[in-house]
């Protein structure tokens, strides 16, 4: 059983957002607010969750409208106290053209500030013996700036340092910061991809490691270990050796 009884998740219609709605709402979460951009998507997860018994609130939603993220964050809190956070919504650059790369930033880096800044002001004002934990979605591809997606890596690299510096920052708050960078993870990112994904994982496993190492209230959630492993190797290497690993990682076409 999961002891947060009411959990909020952004880009909660696919991957991993989709599955962690699941996840929870199996386990006895009692209240899921829920938002995406699409909503027959949102309207089925809503659907399947309630079906095990959890009750859904469901927002279509821009993540990178701050006034109305805002709102939607303080509203969901006076239905019943947040216990836990997750700013999960993120997109891929895919072309890096202006427009894509904007919207990357936009998406990736606004969106997570407009989601934690209102968690972090409520979640100040609530007793401290609620238990009050946020999770902010990275990636692998943020431990190094990647040729590959030097945009997608960059904002998850941003997202990442924030939640890390955050953790310890607020914790005599009595609110626990979770960052989770995840490697190739079954999601509509990835069904874009064109490039080999070594060690690729359902959603649904991703959902159960991410949940079960909140609930052990772990800082850095990176998985699977031996992207893991490579990616941080690559991150302390001499520039001229990485440089060199890097520039033979196929692109995307």
């Amino acid at each position: 059983m999961s002891k947060f009884s009411h959990i909020l998740i952004t880009g909660a219609s696919s991957g991993i957002g989709e599955a962690l709605a699941l996840h929870y709402a199996s386990k006895g979460t009692k209240l899921l607010s829920i938002c995406g951009r699409n909503e027959e998507r949102l309207e089925i997860v809503a659907k399947i969750c309630r079906q095990k018994g959890c009750e859904v609130e469901t927002k279509i939603l821009d993540v990178t409208n701050k006034e109305d993220v805002h709102n939607w964050i303080i509203e969901s809190n006076k239905k019943m106290p947040l216990n836990l956070v997750f700013a999960n919504a993120g997109v891929a650059t895919l072309q890096e053209t202006t427009e894509n790369v904007h919207r990357t930033f936009n998406i990736n880096v606004m969106g997570i500030v407009n989601t934690i800044l209102p968690t972090i002001e409520i979640f100040k004002q609530a007793p401290l013996s609620q238990t009050k934990h946020i999770a902010i979605t990275s990636s692998i591809a943020g431990y190094h700036g990647m040729p590959t997606c030097p945009s997608y890596s960059a904002s998850k690299a941003c997202i990442k340092a924030w939640g890390e510096g955050l953790r310890l920052n607020l914790k005599d708050s009595g609110i626990n910061v979770s960052t989770i960078c995840p490697g190739f993870v079954r999601s509509r990112i990835t069904d874009k991809n064109t490039c080999p994904m070594p060690f690729f994982m359902e959603a649904d496993k991703a959902a159960q490691i991410i949940a079960s190492n909140i609930e052990k209230n772990i800082g850095l959630i990176s998985f699977p270990w031996q992207m893991r492993f490579a990616t941080w190797l690559g991150s302390i290497l001499p520039n001229r050796i990485s440089d060199f690993i890097y520039s033979k990682l196929p692109y995307k076409v």
